[in-house]
């Protein structure tokens, strides 16, 4: 049986989603309770990773439930909860289709990312939103987004983990970037069919910095689509993982 899950995580105290020596992941988390539940290692294949410090509210995971186990999907969200932190929970758990890949079938991905503009940061905003207290234009901010919307090469707005190939494609679709005021600051939404290693961070730390009066909005404009190499380069700035959400994995 197949099963995909839903999972929910903090990101604050966690090194990411992926696998790595110190086990403080949510990949390792999870991979360590389903071995307790299942009394044999049980691999997880994720819809792709987060970063360390970047939250979930719609992570999505499948894994292949040993034969020998006669639990229903339902069974395995109190059983896996049961074995991890606070800061890591499954929501949900549906058996699919054995041909189901949580990474290759889907089909796009939806973040947010949340600004806190108040003069002093709640403590219970601290790793969960950008605190950006200085003024910048909203409108320029708004502007800056619509500008990533559509197809379009975005090398300028990746980073790189050294193991990229020669003719790796760094074109992508972003459906919707918008922009919503909260009480307290706001919150851009993107939606797209894939995001690049870093790729939203970039893309939102770059619209901050137009919006700050840092970077001309035509400048912005001619580093996406660029041929690589020319002097234009990178995107200015990285946004902070604080306020970072993977709100939804679209199937």
């Amino acid at each position: 049986m197949r099963l995909k899950l839903t999972i929910a995580y903090d990101g604050r105290a966690l090194n990411g989603w992926q696998s790595q020596v110190c086990g403080n992941t949510v990949q390792d988390l999870i991979e360590k309770a389903m071995e307790e539940v299942a009394k044999k290692p049980v691999r997880l294949h994720g819809a792709g990773r987060t970063d360390a410090g970047v939250h979930a509210l719609g992570q999505t995971a499948h894994f292949d439930a040993p034969p020998e186990l006669s639990m229903n999907p339902f069974n395995w969200v109190p059983a896996l909860n049961t074995k991890l932190p606070a800061s890591v929970r499954v929501m949900e758990c549906v058996e699919v289709d054995a041909e189901f890949h949580a990474r290759f079938s889907a089909t796009g991905k939806i973040y947010r990312y949340d600004i806190c503009t108040d003069p002093v940061l709640p403590p219970l905003k601290a790793g969960t939103a950008w605190h950006i207290p200085r003024l910048f234009d909203a409108g320029v901010l708004g502007e800056a987004l619509a500008l990533f919307v559509g197809r379009h090469d975005f090398h300028a707005f990746a980073a790189y983990r050294g193991n990229e190939l020669p003719d790796t494609d760094y074109t992508r679709t972003i459906h919707a970037a918008d922009l919503e005021t909260l009480a307290d600051g706001y919150r851009i939404t993107w939606k797209g069919d894939g995001f690049l290693y870093k790729m939203v961070r970039l893309m939102t730390g770059a619209a901050l910095h137009a919006a700050g009066g840092r970077m001309r909005l035509d400048d912005l404009a001619a580093m996406l689509d660029q041929p690589a190499g020319l002097p234009l380069g990178k995107s200015p700035l990285c946004a902070p993982s604080d306020g970072l959400f993977l709100q939804e994995v679209l199937y």
